[in-house]
């Protein structure tokens, strides 16, 4: 008995704007090489795993290992979703950096008692992260709070689907060809380039 099994694969969303648009806070070069080479590649590597489960649904392969096949997929679709909330997290010159409005400003008063303040722990929180990961600001459902996390790559649960308004990829490739082994001048410059009517949009479908 053959079993009918399809799973949907993933792709490559349109970066929002130029490569370049995003300058001189992040360089042209360094936009090109994350969204074209390690976004890609992880959308890349998301459809393979997709393929392999499939196979493993069907039947169609007897000899697998299944804890290494999911957290493969795992890892490889967070970094997907992960990167496509950053790209759209961003806005070039002039449309991005300042400070937020709407609901997500009043939150951020209401929990910080203002936006300098809230920068500085969201800053001083990005920077205690050890190696390589992301620093977020997600949309707590039971008390209504916006709360800041860390962690280290995204091998474990499916991370992001977590209500994110806000987040900041710092895997060396998304600073090391500008800022070098300076993490924390890249964190200071990403706000500059910070899409806040992004943010205020993501916030908004979370908000009951």
């Amino acid at each position: 008995m053959s079993i009918q099994a399809q799973l949907k694969k993933y792709e490559l969303p349109p970066l929002p704007y130029k490569t370049t648009d995003l300058e001189p806070y992040i360089k042209g070069e360094i936009v090109d090489v994350h969204y074209n080479g390690h976004h890609k590649g992880y959308v890349n590597a998301s459809n393979t795993y997709v393929e392999r489960l499939e196979k493993v649904i069907k039947g169609e392969v007897t000899s697998y290992d299944i804890q290494g096949l999911m957290r493969m997929l795992v890892f490889n679709i967070n970094g997907h979703k992960l990167h496509s909330l950053y790209w759209n997290n961003m806005a070039p010159q002039g449309k991005g950096g300042g400070k937020p409005g709407g609901k997500l400003a009043d939150l951020i008063e209401k929990q910080y008692g203002n936006f300098d303040n809230f920068k500085k722990i969201f800053t001083e929180t990005a920077n205690s992260l050890p190696g390589t990961g992301w620093t977020v600001l997600y949309y707590d459902y039971e008390n209504g709070n916006l709360q800041l996390m860390t962690f280290e790559n995204h091998f474990q649960n499916h991370i992001a689907e977590l209500p994110i308004v806000l987040i900041l990829d710092e895997f060396e490739h998304a600073y090391y060809l500008q800022y070098k082994n300076k993490r924390a001048d890249y964190v200071g410059a990403w706000w500059n380039v910070v899409n806040w009517d992004d943010a205020e949009k993501k916030l908004q479908k979370f908000v009951k």
